[in-house]
């Protein structure tokens, strides 16, 4: 999507009363309370280093054998942060986001990430699509060897830059309501692994037991491997 497009598209939503759609330079930035967020893909060059991108844990957990590149929908894709990491480690990935607020700024963030070189590559694997994921998994042409879910829970970090961040999605998004909704498109989809970003210490999505999980300080990662037939 071109600069000239999204500016007109954010100029025709309807956008709740505290919250501004305005372009900060050349970036879409979303204001509110004030605050400013505008997504930046190159802060996350360090992390898409080869060297680095192995330790994920994401991609440790979305990792398939004998795929040379794994198809990988992310149903809940916000601002394509987690996408980026997978694209970058060699996924082809469908980002799915149904509000169309932040599916603004994530198509602004993939424009201005097309024009750098060291990330054309990696978003030329990303394709964006606006709409109900569950809709969206129901009517794919053929399954996925993944599919990726992370319901948004309120984040507990330290980081102020990540607080300020949910704090302005939360004007737009609420948390996951129909859980049970998504993880029964997901795994009806037919992936190979279903993968479900957590918060450490949370209860399992949907009551929905994982074959394992990759799990870190903060966050874990349970994957729910299909039965192949």
């Amino acid at each position: 999507m071109e600069k000239d497009e999204i500016a007109s598209r954010a100029s025709e939503l309807e956008l709740p009363r505290s919250v501004e759609l305005r372009f900060v330079g050349d970036a879409l930035g979303l204001c509110a309370d004030g605050m400013e967020l505008v997504e930046d893909f190159r802060e996350l060059l360090p992390r898409l280093r080869q060297d680095r991108l192995g330790r994920e844990l994401l991609v440790r957990a979305a990792r398939v054998k004998g795929a040379g590149e794994p198809v990988v929908i992310d149903a809940t894709a916000g601002l394509g942060e987690d996408s980026l990491l997978l694209a970058a480690a060699g996924f082809a990935v469908t980002l799915c986001e149904n509000d169309p607020v932040i599916a603004l700024l994530l198509a602004d963030a993939l424009r201005r990430a097309a024009n750098e070189p060291q990330l054309e590559g990696i978003v030329g694997r990303m394709r964006l699509v606006e709409g109900d994921s569950v809709d969206v998994l129901g009517s794919l042409d053929r399954a996925p060897d993944v599919v990726y879910l992370d319901p948004m829970f309120p984040a507990r970090t330290k980081s102020a830059a990540v607080k300020k961040k949910f704090q302005l999605l939360h004007h737009l998004e609420a948390p996951c309501a129909d859980p049970e909704r998504l993880m029964g498109a997901a795994i009806a989809a037919g992936p190979r692994k279903v993968v479900v970003k957590r918060p450490a210490k949370a209860p399992l999505l949907a009551g929905v037991k994982p074959s394992h999980s990759v799990a870190g300080k903060a966050v874990r990662f349970d994957v729910i491997v299909a039965p192949r037939p």
